[in-house]
């Protein structure tokens, strides 16, 4: 009886989260779903306990992320990086649509997925329209960048609240983290350059005029605080290369760099330190702790072993059937039911295996690729594309589910075989 009231608790909940009626909050529905949890006694204030301890360096370390990238956006620093790829293009539209990708992945490989598809899609949209391009011009660049976010959220810990939250669940340090996901990153970057190039491809403009935009320099609103931000952000990567060796959670350290950025902007008066505060993402420390919990009664309802017993098969074929097998299982889970409670239920049911080693390293990282890259399947994948999806529509560019869905399978499943590949050849070596 139990298994089934744990089941339909999280079909209910996820449901909620997804469709959001009313307008209500994900946090909401969330800790709603934990507290029936509770009373049901699906979980008990132990599980709480425990979810606590695997999330809570995860979702600060996600909620400073968005205040370091709001701030960075409010001074203009990602407008700033768009126009020099503007001008560096020099004209060319394949070079442009280049360069909006590589932009795309280097924004969400040091400031999250979220950030790089919530931020800087706008200010490229912003850039399309400036240039006077044609509306069928503008989805490409779009498109790409809301793809690029997630298909490329995969080198740091801190690039994807999932990398985080794996990290800490499986306790994997930062530098082995980075050292065994950079070469799978290249693939994941040349694959989705070349699916994004060739299902859009006659949509690129040959030319463009650039003289219509302006210079880079004009969107930067304070010179000052612009080349001090700069080092701050110098000493948040030093801090999360050498942190761990005197073991300063990465949250610690991206906590710290987002207050000493709202506080640097707040002298400067580019913006204000309460806007900033309250602009936050504080819902998802709430959204992380009960959407865990909910998925902890699966586990004690032994679904997670179930599946891991699944992931066994698998995996006993070897290093390649390991690696394809669990990425691909991973990324069916995140467009079905969304990527935050896919890693973990993934992560549960890998820790529930016998397997050991390469093998079970394998699994570890396939999941973790298969819910990054998975939700670009489907719009209901990630709570970043549903409101990214929202975000283009109040701006007059309306992608339909059925379009989303449809490209989402072309573009991602090549992309995701080819990921695969490079985690599986990265830890063959």
């Amino acid at each position: 009886m139990s298994s089934v009231v744990a089941i339909l608790l999280f079909i209910v909940t996820i449901t909620l989260i997804i469709w959001q009626p009313r307008g209500l909050n994900i946090a909401w529905s969330a800790a709603g779903g934990a507290i029936l949890a509770l009373l049901a006694g699906v979980v008990t204030w132990a599980d709480v306990a425990a979810v606590t301890h695997i999330v809570w360096n995860a979702t600060l370390t996600f909620v400073a992320l968005i205040v370091i990238s709001l701030v960075l956006d409010e001074l203009g620093f990602f407008e700033w990086s768009a126009l020099h790829m503007v001008r560096l293009s020099r004209g060319k539209g394949i070079r442009l649509f280049l360069f909006t990708i590589l932009l795309g992945a280097i924004v969400s490989c040091f400031f999250a997925n979220d950030g790089a598809a919530l931020i800087l899609t706008p200010i490229v949209l912003a850039q399309m329209r400036a240039l006077k391009l044609p509306s069928l011009t503008v989805l490409p660049f779009v498109m790409a960048s809301g793809f690029i976010a997630d298909s490329t959220s995969i080198p740091l810990i801190i690039s994807n609240l999932v990398n985080i939250v794996s990290a800490d669940f499986f306790h994997i340090s930062f530098s082995d983290y980075a050292l065994t996901m950079m070469l799978p990153n290249v693939f994941s970057l040349f694959a989705s350059i070349s699916v994004l190039y060739l299902y859009y491809r006659k949509h690129i403009p040959a030319v463009y005029d650039g003289s219509l935009v302006h210079s880079p320099r004009e969107a930067i609103k304070s010179m000052p605080m612009f080349k001090l931000s700069w080092y701050i952000l110098g000493i948040l990567f030093l801090g999360y290369l050498f942190g761990e060796a005197i073991g300063i959670p990465v949250s610690i350290i991206a906590c710290f760099t987002a207050l000493l950025l709202v506080w640097a902007g707040h002298r400067s008066k580019v913006m204000s330190a309460n806007n900033m505060l309250k602009e936050a993402p504080w819902s998802i420390v709430l959204f992380s702790i009960g959407m865990y919990v909910v998925i902890y009664g699966l586990k004690n309802a032994g679904f997670t072993s179930l599946l891991g017993t699944w992931i066994d098969s698998f995996a006993s074929h070897g290093l390649f059937a390991a690696t394809m097998g669990m990425g691909f299982l991973a990324a069916l889970l995140s467009s079905i039911m969304n990527n935050l409670p896919s890693v973990m239920i993934g992560a549960l049911a890998i820790d529930a295996t016998h397997t050991s080693g390469t093998i079970k390293e394998a699994l570890i990282y396939a999941n973790v690729i298969g819910c990054d890259l998975g939700p670009k399947i489907t719009p209901i994948g990630s709570l970043a594309t549903l409101i990214w999806l929202h975000i283009l529509s109040r701006k007059g560019v309306n992608v339909s589910w059925g379009y989303y869905f449809k490209a989402g399978i072309i573009l991602t499943i090549p992309t995701l075989f080819i990921t695969l590949l490079g985690l599986y050849i990265r830890l063959w070596f």
